[in-house]
């Protein structure tokens, strides 16, 4: 049984047999895991009562360790978006009770940004669920050799791609 995007390729090959539209099956196909993924993972931050982005602030917070504190600035380039959306995302957090900002003490020009306790309930529920879900969506089809695989090729690419390690803080 093929894929959605079989049947995209051996259209592309009937109508333009002269190219090579093998990329377009690998690119098509990640693009197609991604949006599948994708669904599974908002449903599951849904039934947390938080968005992608939230998670991704919440879990960057929770992942520095205690005491769980970060700059604006620190969380927007984790989160890869400008200041004024982390600073729209940070509001609606804080709005919440899920996070705290705060004065530095060694700084006073600078504000420290706190996961505060309901926020660390959320998001260690959050991702407990969140992992599970992933897991569950890749042993329905693959093997945990071939998760390892494909997990070392992903990596791979990124590398490949320019997307290195980023400075954690």
């Amino acid at each position: 049984m093929a894929d959605r995007v079989s049947d995209y390729l051996a259209q592309w090959a009937a109508v333009r047999p002269d190219l090579d539209v093998s990329s377009m099956g690998v690119v098509g196909r990640i693009s197609r895991a991604g949006e599948i993924l994708g669904r599974a993972v908002s449903e599951n931050f849904r039934e947390h009562g938080i968005q992608s982005g939230e998670f991704d602030t919440l879990a960057t917070l929770r992942r520095s360790g205690a005491p769980h504190t970060l700059t604006p600035g620190q969380l927007a380039r984790s989160a890869m978006v400008s200041g004024a959306a982390m600073t729209n995302r940070l509001q609606r957090l804080e709005d919440r009770g899920l996070l705290e900002r705060a004065t530095d003490p060694n700084n006073r020009r600078s504000v420290r940004v706190r996961l505060t306790e309901a926020g660390l309930e959320v998001v260690d529920a959050a991702v407990a669920t969140h992992v599970a879900t992933q897991q569950q969506a890749l042993d329905q089809a693959l093997t945990p050799r071939e998760q390892a695989q494909l997990a070392d090729l992903l990596e791979r690419f990124l590398e490949g791609s320019g997307d290195n390690s980023a400075d954690p803080g």
